[in-house]
C-alpha cells in the first residue's frame, strides 16, 4: 500500500488545479463588469429584454404609472410609466424619424416626467391627475388613437418607437446629479436660445449651439398675413400709414428678436410671437399696402433640443448620447432607479 501513496498524491494535486483554473480565468473579467460606470449598462443590453433577464430598470418602471388627464374626453386615466413614453414619444415626434433621434425623444420625456412625478409637481392638472395630454406637459396618445392615426403604418411605427423607450430604459438626463428641464421644441432657425433670452432664470445646460441641420426641415421657413388694423390691435400699437414697422433695438445670442421698439413702446420678441401667433421669435416684415406680410424662421421657442436638428445629426451617424449632450451642456446620462423607487413608496 505505501508504494501508492505518491500516486494518490499527485492525483489529488492535478485535481486541485483543474478546478482552480476556471476561477483564475473568470475573476479578471467579473472585477472589470463589476467596476462599470453607472447608466452604461442599460444602453449595451439588448433593445428587447426576455424573460429570463429581466432588467432593474424594467422592473422598476413597472411600478410606476401616470395619471394623465385626458383633456378630449374630460377624465383621468392610469397609464404604466412605459407606455405613457411610448404615447408621448409618438404624440411629440415623427415615427419615420432616425432611431437615434427617437431616443433622444425618449430619453426627454422619461426625465420629463420622472422630474415631474419626483416633484409632485401638479401645476396645470385637475384634481387626482399627474400631467395633461397637452403640449403645456408632454403631448400623450392612447394606443388606440395611434392606431387610427397611422392606419396601416401602425405597426411598423408602434415597433420603431417602442425600441426607442426601451432603448433608453432606466435613463435620465442629469445636471449635477438633478434631473434636467429637458425642454425641446420643432425647428430652429440654425441656432438654439440660451434659456434666460426667452424664459426667466440662467439654466447653465440650455445654452445657445449652433443647429444648421434645421434648414432642412420643411417648417424652417413660413409666412403670415394679416391686416394692419389686426396687426395693431394684437400688439397694442399704433403705425398709421408709416412703412416702418417699430425698430429691432436688441437680437439674441440665438439671432432672434429680443426686442422692438414701437415709437416708445418696447415690446419682446417672445411677446410678439405669442401675441401674434407666430411660428418663431426670429421674424421679420413688410408692409404691403393694408396688410404686413411677416416671415418667420424655424418653429418653437428655440430653447433645449431641437427635434429636426437631432434627426439631422442622427442622419450624420451621431447617437442619441451624442445627440443630448450636444443640446443640453454638460449633463449626464444616469440611472433612474432611486428616482423611480422613490416614486414607488411615495405611494
Amino acid at each position: 500500500m505505501k508504494n501508492f501513496k505518491p500516486l494518490i498524491v499527485l492525483v489529488t494535486v492535478l485535481f486541485a488545479l483543474i478546478l482552480a483554473i476556471p476561477a483564475v480565468l473568470v475573476l479578471p473579467f467579473a472585477d472589470k463588469a463589476a467596476t462599470g460606470k453607472l447608466g452604461e449598462s442599460v444602453s449595451e443590453a439588448p433593445k428587447q429584454e426576455t424573460a429570463a433577464t429581466p432588467s432593474v430598470s424594467a422592473d422598476a418602471s413597472a411600478n410606476v404609472s401616470v395619471a394623465v388627464f385626458r383633456s378630449a374626453k374630460k377624465v383621468i386615466e392610469s397609464v404604466p410609466l412605459e407606455d405613457y413614453l411610448v404615447g408621448v414619444v409618438a404624440a411629440e415626434m415623427p415615427a419615420d424619424f432616425n432611431e437615434e433621434a427617437l431616443k433622444a425623444q425618449a430619453l426627454t420625456a422619461r426625465t420629463y416626467i420622472i422630474n415631474r412625478l419626483m416633484k409632485k409637481d401638479t401645476l396645470g392638472v385637475p384634481k387626482g391627475a399627474q400631467v395633461t395630454d397637452t403640449p403645456m406637459h408632454q403631448a400623450y396618445l392612447s394606443d388606440d388613437q395611434l392606431r387610427q392615426d397611422w392606419g396601416k403604418n401602425y405597426e411598423w411605427k408602434k415597433q420603431k418607437v417602442l425600441e426607442a423607450v426601451r432603448a433608453t430604459s432606466g435613463q435620465i438626463l442629469t445636471y449635477e446629479g438633478k434631473p434636467i428641464n429637458a425642454t425641446f421644441f420643432s425647428t430652429s432657425n440654425g441656432f438654439t436660445e440660451n434659456s434666460e433670452d426667452y424664459w426667466s432664470g440662467n439654466i447653465p445646460y440650455l445654452r445657445s449651439v449652433t443647429s444648421p441641420w434645421d434648414k432642412n426641415s420643411p417648417k424652417f421657413n413660413s409666412q403670415k398675413v394679416m391686416s394692419v388694423r389686426e396687426f395693431e390691435s394684437r400688439l397694442g400699437v399704433k403705425i398709421g400709414t408709416s412703412k416702418t414697422i417699430g425698430k429691432i433695438v436688441a437680437k439674441t445670442e440665438g439671432k432672434r428678436v429680443a426686442k422692438v421698439d414701437f415709437n416708445g413702446k418696447v415690446l419682446t420678441g417672445k411677446d410678439i410671437r405669442e401675441k401674434l401667433d407666430l411660428r418663431s421669435s426670429d421674424f421679420s416684415w413688410e408692409r404691403k399696402g393694408d396688410n404686413i406680410v411677416i416671415s418667420t424662421r424655424g418653429f418653437g421657442h428655440g430653447v433645449g433640443m431641437s427635434q429636426y436638428g437631432a434627426n439631422g445629426m442622427a442622419s450624420e451617424g451621431k447617437n442619441y448620447k451624442d445627440i443630448v449632450k450636444y443640446y443640453y451642456q454638460g449633463v449626464e446620462i444616469s440611472s433612474a432607479a432611486n428616482m423611480l423607487a422613490t416614486i414607488t413608496a411615495q405611494k
